[in-house]
């Protein structure tokens, strides 16, 4: 149930708050050892004394996203070829978004990209920000192209996506690459979503024939995520999705028929144990930062995050941990976060090859 006297509320796009990932705590070790003999799935699996889920370690997947983009990008080079560009527009002086996307293109650098920052003022024109846009998509020399939302409120943010080649669009909001995924043919993929596909990849999470809730409708995440995990031989999932006029008694029902939860809200600790289905697969988007600048996801994930809710009095309600139901369950920070910035990388990758091949298919239990 709902945290009393919170609404639901739109997931942050400015994911500022996942920027810096810590380390593991002391406490915690692999559910396996990376050594030999070691299975792919585990190796990106990781357990906590005392609870019974594994937690996936986003961080680590992402890692290896970009290790391989590393690679492709690697032998381009030596095959005597540029390396894939990508240039992000900032407009205005939101510290958050200057950190994200600062962060965002030091990884691409890392992964041997090239990386560019255009800052503009918040009082740019909407038609400045149009000449931009096209100067760069006619330059041969940049491959990916992203402008940071939102947008100041004079400039109508869908004309902005929209005035960005659908070819280095790497964020995905074109209309044409949204076409593209809706008719079956995906393109570009949007970055949040393609992370949650690849732990569900990496980690041969079955969904030919599952159930798949996800408790988001926003175009960019719950309606990409319910049109691509319910297609024809990319997920066969039957996909049902909540949102904020779902009625609160109902939503519990509809979790607990879920194999697969998908959880944006910005609401923290939604998701209790009792709304998950023993040996559930739990993907935690959502993002919220106490006033104790604690961060927290929508998932009441275990005892720590409970009581801190408790603490600052967002809810009356007796949580309990979902860690001690859930198959697999992703923490906040460091699940989903770290995938959401790889993805982007690999979408430039694409950008710079062309290369749209869509690597998601069904997978069933015996895989």
């Amino acid at each position: 149930m709902a945290a009393a006297g919170l609404r639901l509320s739109y997931l942050p796009r400015s994911l500022s708050a996942v920027c810096a990932w810590p380390r593991l705590p002391s406490n915690w070790s692999p559910a396996r050892s990376f050594g030999s003999g070691a299975s792919a799935r585990e190796q990106f699996l990781y357990t906590r004394p005392g609870l019974k889920s594994k937690i996936i370690d986003g961080k680590r997947i992402a890692e290896a996203v970009k290790a391989e983009v590393a690679d492709e990008v690697s032998g381009l080079v030596s095959g005597g070829k540029r390396p894939p560009h990508l240039t992000a527009v900032i407009v205005g002086d939101d510290k958050a978004s200057q950190i994200y996307v600062g962060n965002k293109m030091k990884a691409a650098e890392k992964c041997g990209l090239r990386a560019t920052i255009l800052k503009r003022d918040s009082s740019l024109e909407q038609n400045e920000l149009l000449d931009i846009l096209h100067q760069l998509g006619r330059d041969e020399l940049v491959d990916g192209i992203l402008v940071q939302l939102p947008l100041p409120p004079h400039i109508h943010e869908k004309t902005i996506c929209n005035a960005v080649p659908p070819n280095k669009d790497v964020d995905a909001f074109h209309i044409d690459n949204i076409g593209h995924f809706c008719s079956g043919d995906p393109r570009f993929v949007p970055a949040t979503p393609l992370g949650v596909l690849e732990i569900i990849k990496r980690l041969r999470v079955p969904t030919f024939g599952k159930n798949v809730c996800i408790a988001n409708r926003s175009k960019n995440i719950g309606f990409t995520l319910a049109t691509l995990l319910h297609s024809d031989g990319t997920g066969d999932a039957t996909t049902l999705i909540c949102h904020r006029y779902t009625p609160p008694e109902q939503l519990p029902v509809m979790t607990r028929l879920a194999d697969i939860i998908i959880v944006a809200t910005g609401i923290p600790g939604l998701i209790q144990a009792d709304m998950v289905k023993d040996g559930a697969t739990v993907i935690d988007i959502g993002i919220t930062r106490l006033a104790n600048n604690k961060i927290v996801g929508d998932v009441a994930f275990d005892e720590v995050i409970i009581t801190s809710l408790l603490l600052h009095h967002l809810t009356s309600d007796p949580y309990t941990q979902v860690c001690q139901v859930a198959g697999m369950v992703t923490p906040v920070p460091g699940g989903v976060g770290p995938l959401t910035v790889a993805m982007v990388i690999k979408n430039t990758l694409k950008a710079a090859t062309q290369d749209f091949t869509f690597d998601f298919t069904s997978i069933h239990d015996d895989q």
